[in-house]
């Protein structure tokens, strides 16, 4: 019997962040190819102006889909999907894109105390899609907006085996503890896929225990609930590659997706 042809899944980050989705949707889709798309030429996407990230996403993903033609895109990156999540299915209506928002929801859903701390890039913190959000769903808690210039690129130094000090990792969380009345914050969003890598170290540094909510499952729940089960494929041989827009990996890094089982590819 021949095995059906099956599209792949393409993931979506400006650095290696989305590698943390990559691995919740691998599991839940194994029959699938997937792509993954750093688009480290871009890196970081905080500290770009919006009209212009815009631009050059719509552009990226118009290459990406014409030339690969995946079944499904995966914007890992809150900060991407919140600024250009509607311009991209206005441009591709053909194409399923499933988004990277913060956890703003199942966090309001759990927290005992009601103060929650949502730890994002200042590009996310500043995006209207996040206060909407709040006001949607956790109108009854106290959010508190943290928004880090620093804590994506520390992900990414302390994934590749780069040293990374307790003291700058601790000012950048430190603000995500609020006492009040009593209660403590019990919940932190992680609203960056790049911070998860790090999870471990917070949890080491936190004044005290809570809750560090990484979104990573859920997204890929959601990407394998739009992609049809297709009974009796198999896993394509020689798929999984990852693309880097800059076309400059080095030897840590390459050596990283290997650890991720991902070829190198050019753009």
């Amino acid at each position: 019997m021949v095995q059906p042809t099956l599209k792949p899944v393409l993931v979506l980050d400006s650095g290696i962040g989305g590698l943390t989705v990559l691995r919740e949707a691998r599991v839940l889709m194994p029959e699938r190819g997937f792509i993954y798309v750093a688009d480290d030429a871009g890196f970081p996407y905080g500290g770009w102006e919006e009209s212009a990230l815009t631009e050059r996403l719509l552009a990226l993903f118009g290459r990406l889909i014409e030339t690969h033609q995946p079944e499904i895109c995966i914007v890992a990156c809150n900060t991407a999907f919140t600024l250009a999540g509607a311009a991209l299915r206005a441009k591709f209506p053909d194409m399923t894109f499933v988004g990277t928002v913060p956890a703003i929801k199942p966090a309001a859903e759990r927290t005992r105390s009601g103060l929650v701390s949502v730890l994002a890039t200042p590009g996310t913190v500043k995006r209207a899609y996040t206060r909407d959000l709040i006001q949607s769903f956790a109108s009854q808690c106290h959010v508190r907006l943290v928004g880090s210039e620093n804590l994506a690129r520390m992900s990414e130094a302390w994934i590749r085996g780069e040293p990374v000090s307790d003291e700058a990792v601790l000012a950048e969380i430190s603000p995500c503890f609020i006492e009040a009345d009593g209660k403590r914050t019990d919940i932190v969003v992680l609203a960056c896929t790049h911070y998860p890598f790090l999870a471990n170290v917070f949890r080491r540094l936190a004044p005290w225990p809570v809750d560090w909510l990484d979104p990573a499952e859920a997204i890929a729940r959601q990407a394998r609930r739009k992609v049809e089960l297709i009974h009796g494929a198999e896993h394509p041989d020689g798929f999984d590659f990852a693309i880097f827009t800059s076309g400059q990996v080095d030897f840590t890094t390459r050596r990283l997706m290997q650890g991720f089982g991902l070829k190198i590819a050019t753009s």
